[in-house]
């Protein structure tokens, strides 16, 4: 069976919750971290993964992927703790294809892991 990538983003720094995704929450929802991206972010809530995609030259066209918990069957997390290692890794396998998110080697990937399973468990 193959297996679909249907999105790859990179973090780098722990940032506040941009105001564009605050608005986006439902009720019961609470943001908990956001990252900086290349050029955007990702939130990740209490109840689902929100990427931020900014396209075009000027950036005002700006695409939102939401991805419930829920909706998630597996996950892997990969650390990054050798001298060659840059990132480390977390994949995540849904019925509609897998997500990969990067993380900068300065971003703690068990924090992120324990969202996760704390979220999806």
């Amino acid at each position: 069976m193959e297996v679909n990538n249907i999105l790859e983003v990179t973090l780098f720094a722990e940032i506040p919750v941009p105001e564009d995704i605050k608005v986006m929450l439902v009720n019961g929802e609470e943001a908990v971290e956001s990252y900086k991206t290349f050029r955007d972010s990702v939130t990740f809530t209490n109840k689902r993964i929100i990427v931020r995609d900014s396209q075009g030259m000027t950036g005002k066209k700006v695409e939102i992927y939401s991805i419930p918990y829920k909706i998630i069957d597996i996950w892997s997390s990969e650390n990054a703790k050798g001298m060659f290692d840059f990132n480390a890794e977390i994949e995540l396998w849904t019925r509609t294809g897998n997500f990969k998110i990067k993380l900068d080697k300065k971003i703690d990937i068990r924090e992120i892991d324990m969202l996760i399973a704390n979220s999806v468990l």
